[in-house]
Formats: C-alpha cells, structure tokens, sequence
C-alpha cells in the first residue's frame, strides 16, 4: 500500500478503540449506527463535492453567447 494511504499510530489506536466500542452492541444498535455513518459519509462526499465544485470554477452559472 502507499505510503499516503498508512494509517497513523492514532488513527490504528482510534480504530482499535472503536473496535471495543462497537463490540458489544445490539443488532439494533448496531443498524441504527450504520446507518447514521453512511449517512454521515455521503454529507462528506456531498461537501467534498461542492468544495472542489468551488476551487475548479465549476459552479459558476454557465455565461450564454448573446
């Protein structure tokens, strides 16, 4: 794997903790938190979207030819 891609120390100890949280959670619990995740991942992507959206001048109304 890359090199860019290697977790961190902390994010391999953020993991692990994360792990033991989750570890003994209903199935109930268990769905409602996934759920919640994906939900957070796609306002991330959704950001991530319009950032760049922003940085490249991509969101600008297009100009029409008079």
């Amino acid at each position: 794997m890359s090199k860019s891609f290697d977790l961190s120390l902390e994010q391999q100890f953020n993991i692990r903790s994360f792990e033991h949280q989750v570890k003994d959670m209903s199935r109930e619990q268990a769905q409602e938190f996934l759920v919640n995740l994906y939900r957070q991942m796609v306002l991330q992507e959704n950001s991530y979207k319009t950032l760049l959206k922003q940085q490249w001048g991509l969101d600008a109304p297009e100009q029409q030819a008079a």
